[in-house]
């Protein structure tokens, strides 16, 4: 997918950002700065920036962090349109995804990982935490994502896989919620002294000039060569796995809670031909098949008289004719494959590494 495709796209309502108050963001980047005077007389660098050298520049930056610190969030700012799927539910980034941004002479490549899964240790898990240990092993630059003014043994688990020879910013996230801003200098300090990061960048990633800042710091980073993608080019991963990650995104957030994580979605026909009428190019016709492990999940997919499965079609063939300028003709099913989660040959056979 590249830029050229709807660029101006906006996120589905539930990624709207809210109207609060960022400490980065307002006049209060001045008592933010006072606080964090200390520490940047410590020699700890905090959100600063340095001009980029003559030439292109190109570089691999990995985002890490627990489930449901807002990293899928976090990568559609910093490309400029959704690449990644979001939900409240937890381990909704299953797969590594890769997104671009070209700016001026440089060009970031952002990798966004599932979140390291701590509390099962079934084959599924085991793949998404191989993706993680993978993403961080071989690239420029680390964001590791926390809530800022929070560090749970959760978030110990995945900073214990940082190493110390590539360069890792803290990115505490989530700035807005944090009501008592007297308590993130303190906190940073903390912070610092778990691991030494290169910088600590508070932020919230819903707020524009908060993420042309991460871009800014994140700059420096990026070796001098040349860029490894068209300059329009905005993910590495196809239309056809786009549209299975849009259909898990709407199915986790139209049933909450009460559907396992272990559901996942599986493209059977991804066919595209010219459109048939004026208004778009091309026409994409879909068939996906919504996997779950019960029969109680399937009925519970399906929904009463099939209004919940009609509306996951719907919602998902909305947002993907916006995202992919094209017609969409989209066909749901529902199966039920007990265990599945269990079985490493599954798991593979599902598209999971």
């Amino acid at each position: 997918m590249n830029r050229t495709q709807n660029a101006q796209t906006p996120l589905s309502a539930a990624d709207e950002p809210h109207k609060p108050t960022s400490a980065v963001d307002s006049s209060e980047q001045g008592d933010l700065d006072a606080m964090l005077e200390g520490l940047l007389k410590t020699g700890t660098k905090v959100v600063a920036s340095g001009e980029a050298a003559a030439g292109q520049r190109c570089g691999l930056v990995a985002i890490v962090g627990k489930p449901n610190v807002g990293k899928s969030t976090l990568l559609n700012a910093l490309v400029g349109q959704k690449i990644s799927i979001t939900s409240r539910k937890a381990q909704t980034t299953r797969h590594r995804i890769t997104g671009m941004r070209t700016q001026g002479a440089s060009q970031f490549v952002f990798v966004d990982t599932p979140g390291f899964q701590t509390l099962h240790s079934n084959a599924l898990n085991k793949s998404l935490n191989k993706a993680v240990v993978g993403a961080v092993a071989d690239v420029d630059l680390i964001l590791f994502v926390v809530e800022a003014g929070s560090f749970t043994p959760a978030d110990a688990r995945v900073l214990a896989l940082m190493g110390k020879d590539i360069p890792t910013l803290l990115i505490a996230n989530k700035l807005d919620n944090v009501h008592r801003r007297s308590d993130i200098a303190p906190w940073l300090q903390e912070m610092q002294a778990k691991h030494g990061f290169a910088e600590l960048v508070p932020m919230t990633a819903k707020h524009p000039k908060d993420v042309e800042r991460l871009l800014g710091i994140c700059e420096k980073y990026l070796p001098e060569q040349a860029w490894w993608y068209a300059e329009d080019e905005l993910t590495d991963r196809s239309e056809k796995f786009l549209a299975s990650e849009l259909v898990r995104e709407k199915l986790f957030r139209l049933t909450g809670d009460e559907l396992p994580y272990t559901s996942t979605v599986v493209i059977d026909k991804f066919e595209e031909e010219p459109a048939q009428k004026k208004g778009h190019k091309r026409l994409l016709r879909i068939a996906a098949t919504i996997v779950v492990e019960r029969d109680s999940h399937k009925a519970m997919v399906i929904g009463d008289k099939g209004e919940r499965i009609k509306r996951i079609g719907m919602e998902t063939r909305v947002e993907l004719e916006k995202l992919a300028d094209a017609k969409v003709f989209m066909e749901l099913w529902v199966k039920v494959r007990s265990g599945w989660a269990d079985d490493e040959a599954r798991v593979r056979s599902f598209g999971y590494e």
